[in-house]
C-alpha cells in the first residue's frame, strides 16, 4: 500500500488567501452597513458629539476620560441649550402677539370737503304738537311756582287758551303727575313731608318720581343743579308728545331762507341742491351740506376763500325756553355717509361773532384678522345697523342701545331710528317706559349691555381735526350798512341786531392730509431671522447644523423603537408555551411520570464559513507529482 503526502502551502499564497477573505469581509460589512443601526444611545451620542458642526459637540466625547471637563462640558452645553430656546420662546410669543408698526404718511392731493351740518339751536313750537305744549307749560308754570316760588311768564295767548282746553290737558295732567318734579333729602332721598319748615336749599336734591307697572318699584331721578333736573324732566315729556305724532312728516317745517342768509362755497353761491334737511328733538332744524355723493364739493387750495362761508340767524323766535337754554347754532363736521351726531362731535357757534374753523384731514387704516379686533363694514359685528348709513362706532352703540331697549321695555327710544315693527315710546301706550328707560341707561353705561364690547372699531376711518378762531362781526363802523343790506335782501327786523346773526367759516388749513397707517412688525421672514440669530449666537452653526439636530432626534427615536422592538421579541422567547385551549387532560399521565418535563426549546446557530476554492486543495508548480511516495 502506499500513501500520498501533500505538501505545505507556500507562506505568499496564505497571506494572499488571507487578504481575499478580509477584503470580502469587508465589502460584506459595508453592504450591511446601509441596513445597519447603531446598537445603542451611548453609539449614537458619540457619533453625534464626534461629526457634528455645532460648537461644544466635541468637548464631551474629547474630554471624556476627565470626569470633571466632562461634566462641566455638559452643564455648558445644556444650559446654553435652555438659555437659547428660552431666547426662542420669546421670540414666539412677540410673533403671535402679532405687534405691528405704525406707517405716518403726508399725501397732497385735491381734498374732498367733508359734510357740515348746522343746527339752528332752536326746538320750534311746531303746530302739529303746539297744544300739547302749551298743557306742558302751564303745568311746568305750576311746579315751579310750588317747588320755588318762581312764577314763570308766559305768553297772553297761553293763558287764555288754558280754559279752553281743560278737558283735553287732563290726559296729559294725568301722565306728568304720576311723574312728579320733587324736591328730597341729599342723604336718604326722603320725599318733603308738607307744611315743612323751611331748611337751606342746598340740603335737598330736586327730581322726578318713575315707577314701575304696578308700583312696587320706584326710583328717584335725582340731580344736584335744578335746571338740570326742569330740563330732564320737561325733555321727558316732551318726548312722549313728540311720539305721539303718527307721521314724523309733520315735524318736517324746514325754513331754510329764515335760517340761512348766506351760502358760498369757493366762491360760488349755494342753492337747495347742496343740502339735506332733517329734524333734531333738542337741537331743532339742521341741514347738512355737500352731503349728496353725487356730486361732492371738492378744495384744490386751502384757506378761508376756499371753503364754505355762512351767515345764520341765531335769533330764537318762538323757541321752548324750558328745552333750550342756549342761543346760537350748533356745527359739525363729519364724513359722507354718517349720520351727524350733534351731541358728541358737534360744537356751538356764538352769536354775534364770526367763527373760523380751520379743518385738517387725517385717515386711520388698520390691520384686521389677528392684528387687531377692527372691522370691515360691520357685517361680522352682532348688532344690527338701524341707520341708513355705513358702519361706524357710534352707529353701532346707538343701534345696539335702541335694540335692548325695544326688548326689554317693548317700545324705541325717540332720539334713535326705528327699528322694523317697533313704535316708539309713549307712555299713553307704555306707561313704565321711563322707568325701563333710564333703568336700562344705568346698564348701557355701565356696560352691562356690552354694547362697548360688541361695536368694534372700522379698519378705515376719517376724522377732521378742528381749530376754531373768533372775532366780533360785523364790527362796530360796519354794522350799520351790514344789517341794512340784510334788512333788505332778508327781511331782517330783529330787535337785538348784535346777538341775532353769526358768521361761520369752513375751510382747510393745509392741502396736505395725513394717514395712519399700520404694518406688521413680527413677520415669518423676520421670525426665521430672529431665531437664527439666536442659534449662531450660542452655537455659532447654521441651518445645516439644525438639519443634524434634527437627525438625532430622529434616530433617538428609532433607537428607542428597535430597542423596544428586541426587548418585546425577548419577552416572548422567555414566556412558557400556553397550552392549546382543546388539549386533553394529562393530569394522569403526569402523575405517572413525575419526571419527566416538558421539553426545552433550543436555539441553534450556525456558523457558515466559507470553503476554500477548488484550486487551493491543489499543489501548485512541480510539487504536483514530486510528493508521491509509495508504502
Amino acid at each position: 500500500g502506499g500513501s500520498v503526502k501533500t505538501g505545505k502551502m507556500p507562506e505568499g499564497e496564505k497571506t494572499r488567501q488571507c487578504k481575499q477573505e478580509e477584503e470580502h469581509r469587508q465589502k460584506e460589512e459595508e453592504r450591511e452597513g446601509l441596513i445597519e443601526f447603531y446598537g445603542s444611545y451611548q453609539e449614537l451620542f458619540q457619533f453625534f458629539c464626534s461629526n457634528t458642526t455645532i460648537h461644544g459637540a466635541i468637548r464631551l466625547v474629547c474630554s471624556k476620560k476627565n470626569k470633571m471637563k466632562t461634566a462641566f462640558w455638559s452643564v455648558l452645553f445644556f444650559l446654553t441649550f435652555g438659555l437659547m430656546y428660552w431666547q426662542f420662546g420669546i421670540l414666539y410669543r412677540e410673533y403671535f402677539s402679532y405687534p405691528v408698526n405704525l406707517n405716518l404718511n403726508l399725501n397732497s392731493d385735491r381734498l374732498t370737503f367733508p359734510a357740515v351740518t348746522l343746527c339752528t339751536l332752536n326746538p320750534y313750537r311746531y303746530s302739529a304738537i303746539r297744544k300739547k305744549l302749551d298743557e306742558l307749560d302751564q303745568i311746568t308754570h305750576q311746579t315751579l311756582l310750588d317747588l320755588y316760588d318762581y312764577n314763570m311768564s308766559l305768553a297772553r295767548s297761553d293763558w287764555s287758551m288754558l280754559s279752553t282746553r281743560k278737558r283735553s290737558s287732563r290726559s296729559l295732567l294725568h301722565h306728568v303727575q304720576r311723574h312728579p318734579l320733587r324736591r328730597q333729602k341729599r342723604d336718604n332721598l326722603v320725599n318733603l313731608p308738607e307744611n315743612s319748615p323751611s331748611v337751606d336749599k342746598n340740603d335737598w336734591k330736586i327730581g322726578f318720581v318713575l315707577c314701575s307697572e304696578n308700583n312696587k318699584d320706584c326710583f328717584h331721578q335725582a340731580y344736584s343743579s335744578g335746571v338740570d333736573a326742569v330740563r330732564e324732566w320737561y325733555s321727558f315729556h316732551y318726548i312722549n308728545i313728540l311720539a305721539q305724532m303718527p307721521d314724523a312728516k309733520a315735524l318736517d317745517e324746514s325754513d331754510f331762507e329764515n335760517f340761512i342768509y348766506a351760502c358760498r362755497f369757493n366762491e360760488a353761491t349755494c342753492d337747495k341742491a347742496n343740502y339735506t334737511h332733517f329734524h333734531h328733538p333738542l337741537y331743532g332744524n339742521c341741514y347738512t351740506f355737500n352731503d349728496n355723493s353725487s356730486s361732492l364739493w371738492t378744495s384744490s387750495l386751502p384757506g378761508i376763500n376756499n371753503g364754505l362761508s355762512l351767515v345764520v340767524r341765531t335769533e330764537q323766535n318762538d323757541f321752548i325756553p324750558l328745552l333750550s337754554t342756549v342761543t346760537g347754532a350748533r356745527v359739525m363736521v363729519h364724513d359722507q355717509n354718517e349720520p351727524a351726531f350733534m351731541d358728541d362731535g358737534g360744537f356751538n357757534v356764538r352769536p354775534g361773532i364770526e367763527t373760523s374753523i380751520s379743518m385738517r384731514k387725517e385717515m386711520t387704516v388698520r390691520l384686521g384678522g389677528s392684528y387687531s379686533d377692527c372691522t370691515e363694514d360691520g357685517s361680522d359685528v352682532p348688532v344690527q345697523n338701524l341707520y341708513s348709513s355705513r358702519y361706524t362706532e357710534q352707529v353701532c352703540i346707538r343701534s345696539c342701545f335702541q335694540l335692548n331697549m325695544v326688548e326689554r321695555c317693548g317700545c324705541a327710544y325717540y332720539f334713535y331710528p326705528l327699528p322694523a315693527g317697533a313704535e316708539y315710546c309713549d307712555y299713553t301706550k307704555h306707561v313704565a317706559w321711563g322707568y325701563c328707560y333710564y333703568k336700562l341707561l344705568a346698564e348701557f353705561k355701565a356696560d352691562v349691555l356690552g354694547c362697548f364690547h360688541k361695536c368694534r372699531k372700522p379698519c378705515k376711518m376719517t376724522e377732521y381735526q378742528l381749530s376754531a378762531g373768533y372775532s366780533r362781526w360785523p364790527s362796530a363802523v360796519s354794522e350799520d350798512w351790514v344789517f341794512y343790506m340784510l334788512s333788505q335782501q332778508n327781511k331782517y327786523n330783529i330787535t337785538s341786531k348784535r346777538n341775532g346773526v353769526a358768521k361761520v367759516n369752513i375751510f382747510f388749513e393745509e392741502w396736505n392730509y395725513k394717514t395712519n397707517g399700520e404694518s406688521p412688525a413680527f413677520t415669518v421672514v423676520t421670525l426665521l431671522s430672529q431665531l437664527g440669530n439666536q442659534w449662531s449666537l450660542w452655537f455659532g452653526s447654521s441651518v445645516l447644523s439644525v438639519m443634524e439636530l434634527a437627525e438625532l432626534i430622529l434616530d433617538f427615536i428609532a433607537i428607542t423603537f428597535i430597542l423596544s422592538l428586541r426587548w418585546f421579541r425577548s419577552q416572548q422567547q422567555l414566556s412558557p408555551p400556553q397550552p392549546p385551549p382543546n388539549s386533553h387532560d394529562n393530569t394522569a399521565f403526569q402523575d405517572e411520570a413525575p419526571g419527566l418535563s416538558a421539553p426545552h426549546r433550543f436555539t441553534v446557530e450556525a456558523v457558515v464559513t466559507m470553503l476554500p476554492s477548488y484550486n487551493s486543495l491543489e499543489p501548485r508548480g512541480p510539487s504536483r507529482d514530486g510528493e508521491v511516495g509509495h508504502e
